[in-house]
């Protein structure tokens, strides 16, 4: 189906044949449109602005079935009320249309979205929960509107440690073996108990034995020169993580496909190359023996340059060698036009570093955007970051499990009717979509409290809401009988009505705008406001007794289009939307 041009852009159409230019259209609480671009227009022709306002209204179609009223305000303002047949006719094309109305882009490009980046042999804790959920909301917004998206899981798979924890195994080769029977979740926590007992007791060798802690660093040079036995040892613990991982998302309702999983390891081969390059180029050069590259505008309290180090004095590689390869390997292997990084504020300055390398070795072109989608942190209602009471970093499956636990009180308080295994259906549903938009509704570069209390209620902006709002609106559907859902373009709207309309004529601009910014809360936001509109007009306007058969049926159309819209904005976000509740 053709793509349905929304009210906005007809009116803006309509203005611009008339004015000449291209005004400013937003919405407005004083008609449904407010029009500016009179008085721009007026300076530069030196003319009165209402006067030329004036000459717009009288130059619009007469009779026009879109535009009901137009009148001018202030210096040069157009009020603008869109015909309630309009809208009901806009809203039927969107109904119409799998897509609700929402196009593909015209020129979709090529994005690889890094996100979701926990680390080996090592518990998830609220630190991986942000990058996650936004990451996986990035993902289902961009393929949604046509983008080829390739995610990227970057996960802590290299590195210093494993010597260590290799090393151990190799002289206690039965370590892992232990529990290794079990399946979905509780494999899960049985590998990472098998981890964290590997990764304690060869710690405690290793800060008390000085012949262990030699060979487990002999183990390091063993496994970044690819001998056979390190790396089948190595490949343990990053199965066994993987177990891990995959039980967490599990729970937390995202997907994590083996194939998107290219942690640092994956660039290992192309580290000598990539500091090769920078120094022939000279983009980086050595200083006290490490590679470096500096910048003008980067300097630490001494007022002395800090530079972004590629590969230390010592021959080892740091964290910018293997960003810098995986520029290297997203632009020239994989085609991207677009890449993201959905990693938390603090890592600000590294990525302004990277991109900044990357540009000046050529391998970030004019034709790539590469941007740092920074988040905020997660804090506790004292307002610091979310910890345990004893003071340690509160583990994700225990928060994930504690939001589920809470929004069964909830369910069971609510609907006293449902089986436990109802309850426990919903309550997953209902608890990990609170941990979500609780997260997405924030801004980007927010912190948040993390209040689980108001996550799960009833009432105010959260996902408890929204999915409540789409539960009573598919029990009227449910109730509705031989009724269908039907649009009357001929029938006058109730104020509630043409609110609810008007909004859900937004969603297909509110996605654009979501997909160019990546700004997930926006749609949180015009979800909140649509079920928020749905609930007065749920309120004012009768459906199942509207005084007429047709009246009746416009307002389960109204219904059924609302629900549709609320389903896909949530899926959208990683969010279930329960029949029932």
């Amino acid at each position: 189906m053709a793509s349905v041009n929304s009210l906005s852009a007809s009116i803006q159409q309509r203005v611009a044949d008339a004015l000449g230019a291209d005004p400013l259209l937003r919405r407005s609480d004083r008609a449904d449109f407010q029009a500016n671009g009179v008085l721009g227009l007026a300076k530069r022709n030196k003319a009165n602005p209402r006067e030329l306002a004036a000459q717009v209204v009288e130059a619009l179609p007469a009779g026009d079935e879109l535009i009901a009223a137009v009148e001018v305000s202030g210096p040069g303002f157009l009020n603008i009320t869109v015909s309630d047949a309009a809208i009901t006719r806009t809203l039927a094309a969107r109904a119409a249309d799998d897509r609700l109305g929402v196009p593909v882009k015209p020129e979709p490009g090529t994005t690889v979205i890094d996100y979701a980046q926990p680390n080996v042999a090592k518990e998830m804790h609220v630190g991986h929960l942000r990058s996650s959920v936004i990451g996986d909301a990035l993902v289902k917004i961009l393929e949604f509107e046509g983008e080829t998206v390739i995610r990227r899981h970057h996960i802590g798979d290299w590195g210093t440690q494993f010597g260590m924890l290799i090393q151990y195994l190799v002289e206690h080769p039965h370590e892992l073996d232990h529990g290794a029977s079990e399946a979905g979740e509780e494999a899960g926590e049985a590998s990472m108990s098998r981890l964290n007992r590997l990764y304690k007791a060869s710690r405690t060798v290793f800060d008390s034995d000085e012949e262990f802690k030699t060979r487990s660093r002999k183990r390091v040079v063993d496994l970044q020169a690819g001998d056979p036995e390190t790396l089948a040892m190595w490949q343990r613990f990053v199965d066994e993580s993987k177990i891990y991982f995959n039980s967490v998302y599990d729970k937390l309702d995202i997907e994590i496909r083996d194939e998107d999983v290219v942690g640092e390891s994956g660039y290992n081969d192309m580290l000598v190359e990539t500091c090769k390059l920078l120094e022939e180029s000279g983009v980086a050069v050595r200083s006290n023996g490490a590679l470096c590259v500096f910048f003008d505008d980067v300097k630490g309290k001494d007022g002395e340059p800090v530079p972004l180090i590629v590969q230390k004095a010592d021959g080892g590689f740091g964290y910018a060698a293997t960003d810098l390869s995986a520029i290297r390997d997203r632009t020239a292997d994989l085609h991207a036009d677009t890449l993201l990084y959905v990693v938390d504020s603090r890592q600000a300055l590294h990525f302004k570093m990277v991109f900044e390398t990357a540009k000046r070795a050529g391998w970030l072109t004019d034709e790539v955007t590469a941007l740092h989608i920074p988040f905020g942190t997660l804090l506790g209602k004292d307002g610091k970051p979310y910890k345990t009471r004893s003071g340690e970093t509160f583990r994700l499956v225990d928060l994930l499990d504690e939001a589920v636990e809470r929004a069964a009180t909830v369910i069971r308080e609510k609907s006293s009717e449902l089986t436990d295994e109802e309850v426990a259906d919903r309550a997953k549903e209902v608890g990990i979509g609170a941990i979500k938009y609780a997260d997405l509704s924030t801004s980007l570069g927010r912190d948040y409290v993390f209040d689980l209390d108001r996550m799960v209620s009833l009432n105010g902006d959260t996902s408890v809401y929204l999915q409540y709002a789409y539960a009573r609106n598919r029990s009227i559907l449910r109730k509705a009988g031989d009724a269908k859902p039907v649009a009357h373009p001929e029938l006058p709207l109730a104020p509630a009505e043409r609110a609810l309309g008007l909004l859900l004529d937004e969603f297909a601009e509110t996605l654009a705008g979501v997909s160019e910014t990546y700004e997930p809360h926006k749609l949180a936001s015009y979800l909140y406001a649509l079920a928020s509109a749905y609930t007065t007009f749920f309120d004012q306007c009768p459906v199942l007794k509207a005084e007429t058969p047709e009246l009746r049926e416009n307002r389960l159309f109204l219904c059924d289009l609302t629900a549709r819209t609320l389903r896909q904005g949530m899926a959208l976000l990683g969010i279930r939307t329960p029949e029932r509740l």
